[in-house]
């Protein structure tokens, strides 16, 4: 809502958007137009206009272009839109570097298994953004245990593949940590692929709902993709579906 720019109709008086991303209309595509039971395969690319750049590099006109995969909610389709990214900067020889995944179910089970008011996981929320520990060790005081540690330990929680292990060591043992965890491990045991781990990397919270992931190539300093999970978009189309997907803005590309 913040990214994007709204004017007034001057023949209805409703507020209008020009549009800050496409995965809405592909979403409303997949629910409408086209109708399909089984799974649906969808790419685009086109202008969107932002009110703030995404980053201190980025357009505010980016010229997105993604893919997005609509009605399988397993792991596979995860996979497979990695690999349909990755294979794209190999095709045009600017192969990626490193490929950070997360998965914001993660904090999801441990905000709401401490009992965190929203505006308290809000708080929280942004500091693990920022990887500020201190400001969580304050923030978290009041959190019962284990889960107050285990807030304080996900900034912690980077860098190879082994900080799976690491994870599943040292937070809680919900199903859904458990589950989140699994996903992962079978991502990058899968696919022979430079993937990373960052479990506060939590870009798009509330509108993910899985597996993140943001890819990098080399001598650039932020992102040049950015995609993961987002079940349930349709949904004010009238037809939720599990989806995943990415993007990137083809002229930093």
């Amino acid at each position: 809502k913040l990214r994007t720019y709204k004017l007034v109709d001057q023949l209805s008086g409703r507020t209008m958007g020009v549009r800050a991303d496409i995965t809405p209309q592909a979403a409303r595509i997949d629910a409408h137009l086209l109708n399909h039971r089984g799974v649906t395969r969808l790419c685009y690319c086109d202008s969107v206009l932002h009110t703030l750049p995404a980053t201190i590099s980025a357009s505010r006109e980016p010229l997105q272009i993604g893919a997005e995969l609509y009605g399988h909610a397993g792991i596979a389709a995860d996979l497979a839109v990695i690999r349909l990214m990755a294979g794209a900067f190999a095709r045009i020889r600017v192969p990626v570097s490193r490929i950070d995944l997360g998965h914001v179910g993660i904090f999801r089970a441990l905000a709401e298994a401490a009992g965190l008011p929203q505006e308290s996981e809000e708080t929280v929320l942004n500091l693990l953004r920022a990887k500020d520990v201190p400001g969580l060790v304050d923030s978290c005081a009041d959190v019962p245990s284990p889960y107050r540690e285990a807030l304080q330990r996900l900034p912690l929680l980077y860098g190879g593949v082994e900080v799976l292990d690491r994870a599943a060591a040292e937070l809680p043992a919900l199903p859904a940590i458990t589950a989140a965890l699994d996903g992962l491990r079978h991502l990058v045991s899968a696919a022979d692929l430079p993937f990373s781990i960052d479990l506060s990397d939590l870009r798009g919270y509330h509108y993910h709902n899985g597996v993140v992931f943001a890819a990098y190539c080399p001598e650039y300093p932020v992102a040049i993709a950015l995609g993961g999970r987002y079940d349930g978009a349709g949904k004010a189309f009238g037809r939720a579906r599990p989806a995943t997907g990415f993007s990137m803005d083809l002229r930093e590309v």
